[in-house]
């Protein structure tokens, strides 16, 4: 059974990218900031997938805790055969808005966390002739008004993970980056509603894993935008 370690597992693509690899028979581990966050997105998934469900409390700007939530995996299922970095956050804010505290939030997050993730599973996807999958965004090419932050991050994000995946190819590791436009998540505060219908679904990101992983190993799919198929009306 292979085995996926996934950062900012407990809701929004991380939990629909959990349940999906599930239902493709592997072992998920997932990370997430708070220890309630995490009990309970495990109790939901363990409820159909029963021994195949680890739960753990990590930081992804803590290398420490990156290595030690990665240490837990490999006691439990044996090893780690795909990484789904996940974690991130959006804050959005006008250049005279955004605090230094803001700015360090975000790229502490979402580029140095991906960073921490890689590293600290590096190892054992390299044993496992494994897959890193890092979850950037459509503002890793696009730039836009209040997204100095965010921008920042996630044009760093790409760049990290493409140069990464030149590092690793030859070690038969692949590596991809995901770029989403607008998905139903719980991203800069917002709650999903129906409303959100026309979006990415967390879901359809989780397919887009399952199915990357499927690929004959000869492919190499380094970077894939995925936007919805249609506009909010």
């Amino acid at each position: 059974m292979k085995t996926a370690f996934i950062t900012g597992g407990t809701k929004g693509i991380g939990y629909g990218v959990a349940e999906s690899l599930l239902s493709e028979g592997y072992a998920v581990a997932f990370t997430g900031r708070t220890a309630q966050g995490v009990q309970e997105a495990e109790a939901a998934l363990s409820r159909a997938f029963a021994g195949r469900v680890l739960g753990l409390t990590a930081d992804v700007r803590d290398l420490a805790s990156m290595e030690k939530a990665v240490a837990a995996t490999v006691e439990k299922f044996g090893g780690v055969d795909v990484v789904v970095a996940n974690a991130g956050i959006g804050i959005l804010k006008d250049i005279s808005e955004l605090t230094a505290e803001d700015w360090n939030e975000t790229i502490e997050t979402n580029l140095t966390g991906v960073f921490y993730t890689v590293k600290a599973t590096l190892d054992e996807v390299i044993r496992r002739k494994g897959y890193v999958i890092t979850i950037a965004s459509l503002a890793g090419a696009n730039f836009f008004e209040k997204g100095t932050a965010y921008n920042a991050s996630k044009f760093g994000l790409v760049g990290f993970s493409q140069a990464l995946m030149l590092d690793v190819r030859d070690k038969d590791v692949k590596v991809t980056t995901i770029m989403p436009g607008s998905v139903a998540t719980y991203f800069n505060n917002h709650v999903p509603s129906e409303a959100d219908a026309w979006k990415i679904q967390p879901e359809d990101i989780g397919q887009m894993v399952a199915d990357l992983l499927k690929m004959n190993p000869r492919t190499l799919p380094s970077k894939v935008e995925v936007r919805p198929a249609k506009t909010r009306k």
